[in-house]
């Protein structure tokens, strides 16, 4: 008989998740990817504590916007000087730095809390479909919550997954 009372260690094990965001909109991908860091998707969700799990996005390059927010999206930073602020269009952003796009919309969809930080360290976003050592990590399904097998002379690539998955 286990005498543990509560929530044990395995119940806040966390798990990596790859999600290929190839023609993905950019809300709803971003949308999925907060509950995920979150930890909604678990029965054990409290929102004071921190029990999401790891994501991975690869192919950041392909996520797409719907109606004009191609034209009309805006990225702003400031570096808190006067005339210091620099606006950057959505075109010009993900020509330059795809992971800034989503890591900014997952930042909106996230609470803004203490924990929002400690989240964001959490995603992990490639522009194509390389994703390194980092893709040993990923379950392979959720059926049988199996690793995939590394082989560290090949690239982890989000094709590589799929032919794991299909395996």
């Amino acid at each position: 008989m286990s005498q543990a009372i509560g929530n044990t260690a395995l119940a806040y094990a966390r798990v990596w998740h790859h999600v290929d965001a190839s023609e993905r909109v950019l809300g709803k991908l971003a949308e999925r990817i907060a509950l995920v860091l979150m930890g909604k998707h678990k029965p054990i969700y409290d929102p004071g504590v921190d029990c999401g799990d790891y994501v991975i996005v690869t192919n950041a390059r392909n996520v797409v916007v719907t109606g004009n927010k191609a034209k009309q999206l805006v990225y702003r930073s400031h570096s808190m000087y006067p005339g210091a602020l620099k606006e950057t269009p959505y075109e010009r952003m993900m020509a330059k730095n795809p992971d800034h796009v989503i890591r900014h919309a997952v930042s909106g969809m996230l609470p803004k809390n203490r924990l929002r930080d400690r989240r964001l360290e959490r995603l992990y976003v490639f522009p194509r479909e390389h994703m390194g050592v980092l893709g040993s990590n990923v379950l392979r399904s959720w059926e049988d919550g199996s690793l995939t097998t590394y082989d560290p002379h090949s690239p982890i690539t989000a094709d590589a997954l799929r032919a794991f998955r299909t395996q």
